[in-house]
């Protein structure tokens, strides 16, 4: 495909805005015949008129409309890259691309990346929502620094990828109150044919291990809902359509949040965080403060320092 002249966008731009000919051309300091000779080459190269008459001036046609709506974004980001070329080495912001596996509780998310947010220097950061497939397909043609998710690399993913372990929290239960009233008793015997809020099958990989877990202890819960998003699913829950599981390591931010109780916990089933790099050996500054500052406060006693898998 024909790449488009930029000078001609350039013309026609300045016409968009300007509503005739003669305006853009005692703004761009050329003559009308000079920006009437181009405007016919892009609209020759675009295949669509671009412009018709109206009175004395010129009016955008459809196409005109769309083509204007791309000329204002391109200018837009060359305008961004002239002062980002011109500031300083140092004063350039650091790029921090994350992908965020889309079941990973948000308070979680955002704790481990507190500390690339706290570093030195200016960052901006990123944030891409989605599930682990896609993130690991970005991640791999390197679209992002960064991949955190609840569970390693699958087995399965033909990529070049490294899972380095951040750490782990025991699961706990939460319910409304009006629910937990209308389920008396001790945890886990109240959950018997409670309603039950779960992440999908795509979503979590700890769906499987507690309803396995469920099943060991003889407790039948009906599935009220499935959600691939956590916030969503804690939303749910909030309005009391059902208990639902998440990391204790944030227990007081989701009973503060979603105006829900703690009715239990199950240290036999453990949700686990990884940083999913393009490397073995991590080299990016706000990907390396992260794997640097896990903390057993932020989330118990910590998987980092493990061997990152791949």
């Amino acid at each position: 495909m024909k790449r488009l002249n930029y000078k001609h966008l350039q013309y026609f731009h300045a016409v968009a805005e300007e509503g005739s000919v003669l305006a853009a051309a005692r703004r761009l300091n050329v003559t009308p015949q000079t920006i009437s000779g181009q405007l016919r080459l892009l609209e020759d190269e675009l295949g669509n008129q671009l412009f018709a008459k109206a009175g004395r001036g010129l009016e955008l046609t459809d196409a005109g409309r769309v083509a204007l709506d791309y000329t204002r974004e391109m200018f837009r980001l060359g305008d961004e890259l002239q002062e980002v070329m011109h500031q300083e080495t140092t004063e350039r912001p650091l790029e921090f691309r994350v992908g965020i596996v889309d079941a990973l509780p948000k308070s979680i998310a955002h704790r481990l990346l507190s500390p690339a947010l706290a570093g030195p220097g200016r960052m901006r950061i990123i944030c891409h929502e989605e599930q682990m497939p896609v993130l690991i397909g970005e991640l791999a043609v390197h679209r992002l620094d960064l991949v955190l998710a609840d569970s390693p690399i699958p087995s399965g993913m033909n990529v070049r990828c490294f899972s380095h372990p951040l750490g782990r929290s025991p699961l706990a239960c939460f319910a409304s109150p009006l629910l937990i009233k209308l389920f008396p008793g001790r945890f886990p015997d109240c959950l018997h044919d409670a309603p039950l809020l779960l992440p999908t099958d795509t979503a979590s990989g700890l769906r499987t291990e507690l309803l396995s877990w469920l099943a060991r202890m003889g407790i039948s819960m009906r599935i009220s809902g499935e959600f691939d998003d956590s916030a969503l699913l804690q939303a749910f829950g909030s309005e009391g359509h059902g208990f639902f599981f998440a990391p204790s390591a944030i227990r007081d931010e989701i009973c503060a949040k979603y105006d829900v109780q703690c009715i239990g916990e199950v240290t036999e089933l453990v949700q686990e965080f990884y940083a999913v790099s393009a490397e073995r050996k991590i080299s990016h500054k706000a990907v390396k403060l992260i794997t640097d500052n896990v903390t057993a406060a932020l989330i118990g006693p910590a998987a980092a320092g493990g061997n990152p898998q791949n």
